[in-house]
Parts: C-alpha cells; structure tokens; sequence
C-alpha cells in the first residue's frame, strides 16, 4: 500500500498483483492496473518467473519489480537473468552474489554473515537433531526464542508460527517433538525487554551514496516479537554508519529492512533480521527533499539524480488495526521506549489517507472484525485468571 500510494502521488503508473481483488491495496485509487494472482508460496519458481513476465508482457513496457515478502526477494535475485529479460523486462537492482538475497533472509545465513564481518547479533544454536535439542535444554539459560530457520520456507514446513519466547527446558523438548529429524528453527539468545530497545534501519544501496533512515520502535504485534505498530523517526549515526558498513561488506544493493535491538548490558546494538525488499512501514522515512527507499529506488534504476537531504525528525508511523491492541498490551507491561519522542513532528497512518479512501474501508471490512474477536479472547483470558487468582487467595 505504501509504495502503490508513494509512487502513484508522482505519477508513476503502479500495478500490483494481489491474491484476490479485495484486498486493500487492489482498491487504491493510484494503481493503473491489477492483476489477481493467489499462490500459495509451494509453487515451482519456474511457474512464479513465467507468471511475472507474463503479466510483464501485459504491461507492455519496462517496470519496476517491488517484493513486499523475502520469498519475492529471494526469487527476484536469483532468477535476475531471466526476469530483466525483454521485452519488455523487469528493472531491478542487480548483486553479483545471486544467493545473497536468500542468505541473508536465512536466520541461520545471517548469523553466519554477522560473524564473518564482525557484526553483533544475539548468541544463536542450531540444532541438526532432537538429540542436539536436548543437549542444548541441559546447558541453556532460559528463556530462549525460537524462529523458524528460513524465513523463505515459513509455508512449506513451519516449525513455529513466529518469534516465539520458551521459558524453560521442559517447554522447549515438548515442542521440539513436533520439529521433526532436522528441527528447521533457530535457538536464539533472549535479549530481556527491560534491558534492550529497538531500533530499525531502512536503506537504499544503488550506484551512487546509500540513502538511510534510522527509526526506534516503540510497539510491535505480537509485543516485543511481530511486526511493528508504532515508530518514530530518531537519528541514530552509530547505527546507520554500523548498518552501511555491514551492507558494503556483504555487497547488497536495493532496498532493505534492518531490524536491530540495542542492549543496554553491553552497550551493542545486535542485528536480528535483515529483510532483503522494503518494510512495511517504510514510509515512516522521508527525507526534507520527500525521499522515501522506494522513490529512491524508482529514480536510481530510471537514470534520474536522487536529492540529499536529512530525514524529517521525529516523524511517527502507525498501524492503525494492530496499534489498539498493542497499546493496551504495552501499557500493562509497563515498557517504555527511551529514546521515543516525547511529541510527534507529523503521523503517518499505514492505511488511512485522505487522498485514497477506500484502502482503509477495506482494511476495516476484512481486519476489524477478526481484530475484535482477538482482542475479547485476551479479555476473557485475563479474566479468567485473575478469578484463578482471587480463588487461589481465598483458599476455596
């Protein structure tokens, strides 16, 4: 929704394949066309490279691929060949490393790479057994979070449905039971809420000077583990200079999604996943001269000077259908977010936009309702247990 609206303000003619025709993003007022495509993420990716460059074929002139998932990254790169190829041919940015997209959308590849190049990340295990679980059970200190190992495989053979904290041994061999011979997850360090903060980083690496945004999170769904639902614009140069270093050494070019989580025990900022396509809360970065990734990006690969300038400080992003929920969820945890702005400079709503109204009457119609369900069960859980509680006290 964010690069069919950034895009399309310009002028820019967008299309978009979604699964069905009423999502939200079909409904934007800026796209040209839309093309109705529902995979699965099982299918071959030689059926996925000829369904795009038939639907490029349709469009008739060179376009601009977008992913908006690691599966989409990792198929782009490495089937860059036969996608560029005209007519009319897909514009994208090109890596020599074919596999680096897919190495780094892997836990265990990212890891890898960090290490290689000097970058912290959480202390991580995996595990090639159920023997391997167990022997890390005995040692560990809990609780560990557990991911699924590659991000791209989330669909065909998942081992947990998403980040996912364990609190203890026992918790961790009842699960593992379910992994399979060759557990497909990550055993990862817990960094504690209380003690870390996070930060995220959106960047655009093309021919010329990376363009760079620096953001704190101050509230995801889940808390603490999903997707983000409140962020503000907060410049960070330690951070931006450790993200550009990482990504010149490993030789990425296009847009990424850094998500990093400052330790306040050591005093390190730690990279927990990079996500080789734009974010989806992108636009929450903008420059003074209206520079966001995917603008940056539309200009690099069409020949055109992108502006300099700095960010717009103190800018915040919201989402409005999960914020409700995490908002009430963090204000019982009591978390703060110290480097969060105590005002907003502006606010930009992930659907809500004056100029284009019917994404989020979409969102509503398919969201909300779902989205209350979710939120009552959390009430009656609660309530249940706090009668538990009360129960207990009074001994009846």
């Amino acid at each position: 929704m964010g690069a069919i609206r950034s895009l399309g303000r310009l002028g820019v003619p967008m299309y978009a394949i979604t699964e069905d025709r009423h999502t939200p993003a079909a409904a934007s007022r800026y796209l040209r066309g839309r093309f109705v495509w529902p995979t699965t993420g099982l299918e071959p990716a030689g059926k996925l490279v000829e369904g795009l460059r038939r639907i490029g074929r349709r469009i008739g002139r060179p376009t601009m691929l977008i992913p908006t998932d690691e599966e989409a990254a990792v198929l782009i790169a490495e089937h860059a060949d036969e996608l560029s190829a005209g007519p009319p041919g897909f514009l994208f940015p090109r890596m020599e490393d074919p596999a680096l997209s897919r190495r780094l959308a892997s836990k265990q590849g990212l890891h890898e790479l960090c290490a290689q190049y000097g970058v912290p990340s959480p202390r991580a295990e995996f595990p090639e057994s159920y023997a391997e679980v167990e022997a890390y059970a005995s040692t560990a200190r809990f609780p560990v979070v557990a991911k699924n190992r590659e991000a791209f495989e989330r669909r065909r053979a998942p081992a947990v449905r998403g980040t996912t904290r364990i609190a203890g041994s026992r918790e961790l061999l009842e699960l593992a039971r379910g992994w399979g011979e060759r557990p497909g997850v990550i055993l990862q360090e817990y960094l504690p809420r209380e003690d870390a903060e996070d930060w995220i980083v959106h960047a655009y690496f093309g021919s010329g000077e990376p363009v760079l945004f620096t953001g704190v999170k101050v509230r995801s769904w889940p808390p603490h583990a999903g997707m983000t639902a409140c962020a503000y614009v907060v410049a960070n140069p330690e951070l931006a200079e450790l993200a550009a270093q990482f990504c010149k050494s490993v030789g990425f070019q296009g847009i990424a999604d850094l998500d990093w989580r400052y330790d306040r025990r050591d005093g390190r900022y730690k990279l927990l996943d990079f996500n080789p396509r734009m974010g989806a809360q992108f636009r929450l970065f903008e420059s003074a001269a209206g520079i966001d990734v995917v603008r940056a990006q539309h200009l690099d690969l069409t020949g055109q000077d992108i502006p300099r300038a700095p960010q717009r400080e103190a800018h915040r992003f919201i989402v409005e259908n999960i914020d409700l929920p995490a908002l009430l969820a963090y204000r019982r945890s009591g978390y703060t977010t110290p480097h969060a702005p105590a005002r907003a400079s502006g606010t930009e709503l992930a659907w809500l936009a004056r100029d284009d109204l019917k994404p989020f009457a979409v969102m509503l119609a398919r969201f909300v309702r779902p989205g209350a369900a979710h939120l009552l069960q959390m009430y009656r859980t609660r309530a249940r247990a706090s009668t538990g509680n009360s129960t207990r006290k009074d001994g009846t």
